[in-house]
């Protein structure tokens, strides 16, 4: 199965004479790039949905924490790390 994972923008370049906007993304601290071609309008800071290397939605941060908690309960992170900046905080008892 593919799974759209989010991530967070942490910047954003022009590459091939500038013709494609490609960002670097985080992913719970694993850094990958991603092609901004179907979001003209996203932005540093912003979460955004990647599916095989391309950005396909944005979406909030409340969300993507949400997505982070699912994969992570059904064991989908993979090679993902540091995750807990993603993960909604619990209260501690």
């Amino acid at each position: 199965m593919c799974l759209a994972i989010p991530g967070k923008i942490k910047d954003i370049t022009l590459q091939h004479n500038g013709m494609v906007r490609m960002a670097k993304v985080s992913f719970g601290g694993i850094v990958k790039e991603a092609s901004l071609e179907m979001l003209p309008d996203a932005t540093v800071g912003d979460y955004v949905l990647v599916h095989v290397g391309v950005a396909i939605s944005k979406v909030n941060e409340e969300e993507a924490q949400k997505t982070f908690k699912y994969l992570e309960e059904i064991g989908e992170l993979g090679e993902l790390e540091d995750v807990d900046e993603y993960l909604p905080k619990t209260e501690e008892l």
